[in-house]
């Protein structure tokens, strides 16, 4: 992992960059769903972030809420957890701006690190779940007899 000083962020703005990030791996942990894409520039180890939400969240004054918890959710978590060359995007989910913020740190978290090692494991075999997706569809499937537990 590299020096924290070393490591330089930026704003995802362009409606480009979002749509690449929303093709890649993706992690829901309680109120924020988080996309990872790596990029293939490897000499520029910026990482990139950005942050939306939809109008399911609610009126403006709630988006923008949203936004901003996870704006500076992002800026506490991501110099420890965030990968160089990688883009990051955050996306509110209903429970945001209601959230505990010590549970909305930690829902950050997990989901960076599970994002992470999932990763590592697979690449680009990470279970891809859009914000949207309905838990019936998700409890209709068989569990895995491999996995334990």
């Amino acid at each position: 992992m590299p020096e924290l000083q070393s490591l330089k962020f930026e704003r995802l703005r362009k409606r480009p960059d979002f749509l690449l990030a929303a093709k890649a791996p993706a992690l829901s942990r309680g109120a924020v769903f988080i996309q990872m894409r790596k990029r293939p520039d490897d000499e520029d180890p910026t990482v990139r972030v950005g942050f939306t939400a939809t109008k399911k969240i609610g009126g403006a004054v709630d988006r923008n809420r949203a936004k901003r918890r996870l704006r500076e959710a992002a800026r506490l978590v991501l110099p420890l957890h965030a990968r160089p060359s990688h883009d990051y995007v955050f996306i509110a989910r209903g429970g945001t701006t209601a959230r505990e913020w010590g549970r909305l740190l930690d829902d950050v978290k997990t989901a960076l690190i599970s994002l992470a090692a999932e990763y590592d494991r697979g690449g680009a075999k990470v279970p891809k779940r859009h914000p949207g997706a309905s838990s019936e569809a998700a409890s209709s499937q068989q569990p895995d007899p491999k996995v334990s537990g």
